[in-house]
């Protein structure tokens, strides 16, 4: 009778457990571990299949290829069609439309709350990366307040004072920097000395990254290079520079040991320097390089993360046209076709062949055409200093605990109530 009544007791005790995990796994909302943000700049549906061809041909498949959920995102800000960089950015930190140059903050210059700062609330790690500056719009709206999204200085004093972001990594240093020691600041003021003497590790360097121990939670601040990054194909440079590879790996390695989980956004803001530039090559290859970070991020993070990927904004109308074969890749779909057409083309930018300023330049003052030997391979229907934003939906696409909010078409800022309602 006693060793029935115990076996009797064991299996209802098993039978509890077996329940409840049950129960927990298909009825209890699980936060996701992990919540992990890259944006793209300029990543539009359009550049997708661009890219598959470029990397190795079309019927490749990217690492964005094997996410199962998948949004356009309608994309306006408060005051245009096409919103410049710091509105599209702050749309989807705040979930607030807010007016063309206005970075974290409404157009009388009240602060709104980002998605750092809500994580923080919530006892997350946070984390932010980038290729580029530190400072530019992208980056900034996620860690900064301001009215104006060119007034650098600011938005790095701000960084520097607020340490709001408990690991930084990227470009710009020279924002942080007086000019007395190369660069821009004119209050004398070192940023990146007073961050180190108020606890910050501070790191400038690749192998200075990788030296950082994994076993603490991280006050950590990366300044790689007076400006952006290099390119991912200039090896010279990144001899010294970590990819934006090295970096999600390194962010996820350190931010994980928080034992409430952590929030990393990832900004690979080189694809919009080389758009802005005419540079097609550049452009493509840096979306790849976001691509491989996506794909270390996902195996580093685990199937308990959460991983979104995000376009900001269109930048330039960059096409693809004619009949490559279906192989082709690489260098083979960059320059002219065999009849001497442009396998890609730009609408606007520095490569135009056309100028229609609000000036009116007369002709002497038009930027000189080029002779035909030096004709762009990729060239542009009309000519801007830098390529101009384009009214474009951009494409959300994630996996993990809470993507599956994912759907249809959406309001830009949808992205910011899916990701804080799973902090």
């Amino acid at each position: 009778m006693k060793w029935r009544n115990q076996l009797l007791a064991l299996f209802c005790l098993i039978a509890f457990a077996v329940g409840g995990v049950f129960y927990f796994q298909h009825w209890v909302v699980q936060k996701p571990f992990g919540i992990i943000l890259f944006i793209g700049e300029g990543l539009t549906p359009g550049r997708l299949a661009s890219t598959r061809t470029y990397a190795a041909g079309a019927d490749t498949e990217l690492a964005l290829d094997s996410m199962p959920y998948l949004a356009l995102l309608r994309n306006y800000s408060n005051d245009f069609a096409a919103p410049d960089q710091a509105a599209a950015a702050t749309a989807l930190a705040t979930g607030v439309k807010v007016n063309n140059r206005l970075v974290g903050c409404d157009s009388e210059g009240k602060a709104l709350t980002n998605l750092i700062e809500l994580a923080r609330r919530t006892g997350r790690a946070t984390g932010l990366v980038t290729n580029a500056n530190l400072t530019d719009p992208t980056a900034a709206a996620f860690s900064a307040h301001t009215v104006d999204q060119n007034d650098k200085l600011t938005i790095a004093r701000q960084i520097a004072e607020s340490l709001r972001v408990d690991l930084v990594l990227g470009g710009g240093a020279a924002d942080f920097l007086p000019e007395s020691k190369g660069g821009h600041r004119k209050d004398d003021r070192d940023l990146l000395l007073e961050m180190r003497r108020n606890g910050c590790d501070l790191v400038r360097s690749k192998a200075e990254l990788e030296a950082i121990p994994g076993w603490r939670r991280p006050k950590l601040f990366g300044a790689f290079s007076q400006a952006e990054l290099a390119y991912a194909d200039q090896i010279e440079a990144r001899g010294e520079q970590p990819t934006l590879s090295d970096m999600v790996r390194r962010a996820i390695e350190l931010l994980q040991f928080n034992r409430t989980g952590y929030f990393l956004v990832v900004d690979a803001g080189l694809m919009r320097k080389a758009a802005e530039k005419n540079n097609g090559e550049h452009t493509l290859a840096e979306t790849l390089e976001l691509d491989r970070a996506l794909a270390l991020a996902r195996r580093y993070a685990g199937g308990k993360s959460a991983v979104f990927v995000c376009g900001d904004v269109g930048i330039g109308g960059l096409n693809l046209n004619g009949y490559p074969f279906r192989k082709d890749r690489g260098i083979a779909v960059l320059g002219l076709n065999s009849a001497g057409d442009p396998w890609f083309s730009w609408a606007t930018g520095p490569n135009g062949g056309k100028y229609y300023g609000a000036a009116k330049l007369a002709a002497s003052q038009e930027p000189p055409a080029p002779s035909p030997s030096e004709q762009p391979q990729e060239p542009g229907a009309f000519y801007a200093p830098t390529a101009l934003n384009t009214v474009d939906d951009v494409v959300v696409i994630g996996t993990g605990p809470g993507a599956d909010a994912l759907h249809g078409s959406m309001d830009s800022t949808a992205l910011f109530q899916i990701i804080r309602d799973n902090f």
